[in-house]
């Protein structure tokens, strides 16, 4: 059964949205079905015994898939090489993506940058897929 690729990316999405582990998803590999949990709220439906079965498969957080400050160092290369330093040390501190995202708009790359990332999402959580036997539509 396969998978609609833009719920898959707004689970992604959640996983990813807080601190590491606070939301998690899994999917069924058998049916496409994706089951929410978060730390934060009461689950609106229960999840099933997922321990030790294949049939489960956990949904990645961004750092899984490289989607972090890599990915930021690498937009920050190609796109704004004259900065590549100072994005590098952005990053050596806490409170980093508020820094570099007040850097994208001084420098009027907010845009390119959420085009960017978006387009490097979509393509790590497919190969994701393949990479997992799980078959996307959309």
């Amino acid at each position: 059964m396969a998978v609609d690729f833009s719920e898959l990316l707004e689970a992604f999405e959640f996983v990813s949205s807080v601190g590491i582990a606070e939301n998690t998803a899994f999917l069924c590999k058998e049916t496409g079905k994706i089951y929410w949990h978060s730390d934060w709220a009461d689950d609106v439906e229960e999840i099933p015994d997922i321990e030790d079965s294949e049939e489960y498969i956990r949904i990645p957080e961004k750092e899984e898939l490289d989607l972090g400050k890599p990915l930021v160092l690498k937009f920050a290369r190609h796109h704004l090489p004259d900065d590549s330093d100072k994005v590098l040390e952005i990053f050596s501190r806490e409170g980093a993506y508020a820094r570099f995202k007040d850097l994208l708009e001084h420098r009027h790359a907010i845009d390119r940058w959420y085009a960017f990332e978006r387009e490097a999402t979509e393509d790590a959580l497919r190969t994701w897929c393949d990479d997992n036997d799980i078959e996307v539509s959309g």
